[in-house]
């Protein structure tokens, strides 16, 4: 029996939550899962970024066209390195993932439906489970594959995926779900993969990792400690103008002014200076050329000449601070643009989404995570919690309509700590949308998933590896009939730090490496080559 129940007021977006049944906030991470904080965007420097000449290694003149080396790429000057970019969203607080947003389904993959009490749980009344008769949709039920993923058709995030994404873009679009537990309502599930994703090969051009906050993940959750790495940590800004700050070429990026012929001007001295300093080394010159020496002379004189190469690079490249600024790129705002000028400026979270974005699939930075705060959402009926989805749906999207037009690959991986139940209650508010509302944490329900995006076609699902059929490839795990992860579904369904190692797998997967996982993460937790192979969705995309 339905119980019908007047629901509370739809909190605005940027509202704080405030629950009598948790302690009062007192830590950062519990004002920003309870919305009183929201998410900064968080990018990070390595060290030394931003020399302009290294010491001279020859005593001769330069020898060879450097020009040529810079259109070779001889120094290895490429966005990324080359990598699929990579943006995760940590959505703080314990959100809802799968049932009513992503399907999730028990072993035979999405669309081995669960039961209806188990949806129950998941927050969808019997006349919205994903197989009910639904004359409104032309498959006559509530499933959309529009993004190959399967999704809840009245899901909040695919509503706000689809507003910002045109056809071609959902054309060219995967993912896979996977179910798995984590803590409600704590900083220590080490749910961030960003140190392992960097291991993994992603660097920027200018940075190394982009993050919410400055923290040792960037983000809300933490990282596995197995895989920090020091010197990636890190280091916030909030504002675009902080974007544009990162890159300093110091009087020669205004010396001569603005427009075309003067960063050639800029240029030509920076090669000006190279040849004098070079003119006046005094590295010996050996004439066996196998010598160790001489190996060792020419390895120094290959970088000295890297060093203009990449200094000449950025003085050309970021010769202006419009270059890296969100709020010039008539991609992201404007009368084309994925946002509107209007929305834009009214939105905090667009604004943040709009330079991690910018900087990640441009291959600036080598991998950026988007916190969200305000995600600890139950007892406040269910319109609050359709609301935040959405935005953060629109969020997601944006990123793969960006992906779209500067025609990169990406992969976005979605996650939150913890999870929530409902129980019956309905909500008939516009922005309720006549589902249950949420009444209480409840990890059990927990999951995660991540979306591929791919300039050519479709990402393709493996078929047959590890022993697994390509539908339980694009579902890692899976829930039991009522509505709960099984926990001895996959190695990471009960293990946050395993849950990471799956999906860092998966993007090395999408590179032809997953090999070479082994190697990196000598120590990890996901069993044999051919077990891998069943944790891994799709075949390579670059």
């Amino acid at each position: 029996m339905l119980i019908r129940k007047k629901a509370p007021r739809a909190l605005g977006l940027n509202e704080p939550i405030r629950h009598g049944s948790h302690k009062r906030p007192v830590s950062r991470r519990d004002f920003i899962s309870q919305g009183f904080l929201t998410g900064p965007a968080v990018l990070a420097a390595p060290s030394a970024l931003l020399g302009l000449l290294m010491r001279p290694g020859s005593a001769q003149a330069l020898s060879g066209d450097l020009d040529a080396m810079r259109a070779l790429n001889q120094c290895n000057i490429t966005g990324g390195a080359g990598k699929v970019p990579f943006i995760c969203f940590d959505l703080a607080g314990g959100a809802n993932l799968t049932g009513s947003e992503v399907l999730i389904g028990n072993q035979g993959g999405q669309m081995d439906f669960l039961t209806t009490a188990g949806y129950s749980k998941l927050g969808l009344p019997g006349d919205m489970v994903p197989n009910a008769p639904n004359a409104a949709s032309p498959t006559n039920n509530f499933i959309n594959a529009a993004f190959g993923l399967a999704f809840h058709s009245d899901g909040a995030i695919l509503r706000g995926m689809l507003e910002r994404t045109a056809p071609a873009t959902q054309a060219r679009t995967n993912g896979a779900a996977i179910a798995a537990r984590s803590e409600n309502d704590t900083s220590n599930n080490p749910h961030n993969p960003m140190y392992g994703i960097f291991k993994a090969g992603a660097k920027g051009e200018l940075l190394t990792l982009i993050g919410s906050r400055s923290s040792d993940s960037g983000g809300n959750s933490i990282a596995p400690m197995s895989m920090i790495v020091p010197e990636a940590r890190p280091t916030k800004v909030d504002r675009s103008s902080d974007v544009t700050g990162l890159v300093d070429t110091g009087e020669l990026g205004t010396l001569f002014g603005t427009g075309p012929q003067a960063s050639q001007d800029a240029i030509a001295v920076l090669e000006a200076m190279t040849r004098v300093s070079h003119s006046k080394s005094n590295l010996p010159s050996f004439t066996d050329a196998l010598s160790a020496q001489q190996a060792r002379r020419d390895a120094l004189q290959m970088q000295y000449k890297c060093g203009y190469v990449k200094s000449a690079y950025l003085a050309e490249t970021f010769s202006t601070p419009a270059a890296l600024n969100p709020d010039l790129d008539t991609d992201i705002v404007g009368a084309g643009g994925i946002f509107t000028q209007a929305e834009y400026n009214a939105d905090d979270e667009f604004r943040k989404t709009a330079a991690i974005m910018k900087m990640v699939v441009n291959g600036y930075a080598g991998a950026g995570t988007v916190t969200m705060g305000g995600y600890d959402y139950h007892g406040q009926g269910r319109n609050t919690g359709e609301l935040r989805n959405f935005r953060a749906g629109r969020c997601i999207g944006a990123c793969l309509e960006y992906a779209a037009r500067k025609n990169k690959p990406l992969m976005i991986y979605v996650f939150s700590d913890g999870s929530l139940n409902a129980n019956g209650q309905v909500d008939n508010t516009a922005d309720g949308r006549g589902k249950f509302m949420w009444v209480s944490d409840n990890q059990s329900t927990a999951s995660s998933f991540f979306l591929v995006f791919s300039p050519t076609a479709r990402p393709v699902l493996l078929d047959g590896a590890g022993g697994v059929a390509a539908v339980r490839h694009q579902q890692i795990g899976y829930f039991r009939a009522d509505g709960s992860v099984e926990t001895a579904s996959h190695p990471g369904a009960n293990a946050v730090n395993l849950l990471v190692e799956t999906v860092i797998l998966n993007y090395m997967a999408l590179h032809g490496e997953q090999n070479q996982f082994q190697t990196i993460f000598p120590q990890h937790g996901l069993g044999s080559a051919t077990m891998r192979d069943g944790l891994t969705a799709f075949d390579r995309i670059v």
